[in-house]
């Protein structure tokens, strides 16, 4: 048999030598709960949540502004996903009388993810096409020998994208000058200008079809549209000026907009000079035999002098 110290649990004899120490102490009885809660003080350790200081200012209301030289500052002007920008697209070609395309679609969110892929599909269409519009009228010519006009890409990026930041400048400084009420930002004005262009990108594709007046017409349906969104943005701004500027400005902004297509139109797809008809063997003999009627011949003799003129 084991021994009697064996058997005994150590627990008891701790438990004893501590309520020796302690006379005072109590010990819950059985059936008697634990408190039901328990202040637990947990400070946060490294790597938890509690150090996060973008989560904290995020909740607080309060973000520190970046800095203009870091990532984090120009990430914010690309924070959009796929359903805004399809969404802004459409609503950049649907002219709707009484919306608003900044306060409809950008909603204080501009981006500028939407207008830079805009432009660049743009600039790519305009060039390729050309090429190819110029290869589809030429390649009937035995002598024509297809070139790629490279340089095409560097027009059409140099105005696309000069339009697309020029102009929405020049429109926002005009706009702050006349200190108009309720003013659009200046990423708000090129966003809406970038996204107007997008009505352009399948026009340039379809001016490959050799129609004139289909390329004409097509080119006045997508200015129509996206000037009539610009049209309808920036009327709310300047109608509280006088009626004269009022107009004056969405005149010049519906213009310029309507002179690009008119512009890519005639660069990029206007039609090589044709050379005139060769002439008919007929014509070539018929002038010879009258330069050889007019040669003088020697006396007594039907051989005429080459390389003669008759005397005037």
């Amino acid at each position: 048999m084991a021994a009697p110290d064996e058997l005994r649990f150590q627990e008891f004899e701790e438990a004893a030598e501590l309520l020796a120490a302690t006379p005072d102490a109590t010990t819950p009885r059985a059936g008697e709960g634990r408190p039901s809660h328990a202040a637990v003080d947990v400070g946060p350790e490294e790597g938890e949540p509690g150090d996060d200081t973008d989560t904290t200012e995020l909740l607080g209301g309060q973000r520190r502004p970046r800095s203009f030289w870091t990532f984090e500052y120009y990430q914010a002007f690309f924070d959009v996903d796929t359903r805004q920008v399809l969404e802004r697209i459409k609503g950049s070609v649907t002219p709707l009388p009484g919306k608003n395309f900044v306060r409809h679609h950008l909603r204080n969110n501009p981006d500028l993810y939407g207008p830079f892929w805009i432009c660049a599909t743009l600039v790519f269409a305009l060039a390729i096409s050309g090429n190819l519009s110029h290869l589809t009228e030429k390649r009937a010519s035995p002598a024509y020998r297809y070139s790629p006009q490279f340089h095409n890409v560097t027009i059409a990026a140099t105005l696309i994208y000069c339009y697309a930041w020029l102009v929405p400048l020049a429109l926002w400084g005009f706009l702050r000058w006349r200190q108009s009420p309720g003013a659009y930002s200046f990423l708000e004005t090129v966003c809406v200008y970038g996204y107007s262009l997008s009505a352009y990108v399948p026009t340039a594709v379809l001016w490959l079809i050799p129609a004139a007046w289909l390329q004409w017409l097509l080119l006045a349906l997508a200015a129509l549209l996206s000037a009539s969104v610009l049209a309808l943005t920036f009327w709310p701004l300047v109608r509280a000026d006088s009626r004269a500027t009022a107009l004056a400005v969405v005149a010049a902004v519906v213009s310029l907009h309507a002179l690009l297509a008119v512009g890519c139109k005639l660069y990029f797809f206007q039609r090589p000079p044709s050379a005139g008809p060769a002439p008919s063997p007929l014509h070539a003999t018929a002038g010879a035999e009258g330069l050889r009627s007019h040669a003088p011949q020697l006396p007594g003799t039907n051989v005429s002098l080459p390389g003669t003129h008759p005397a005037r």
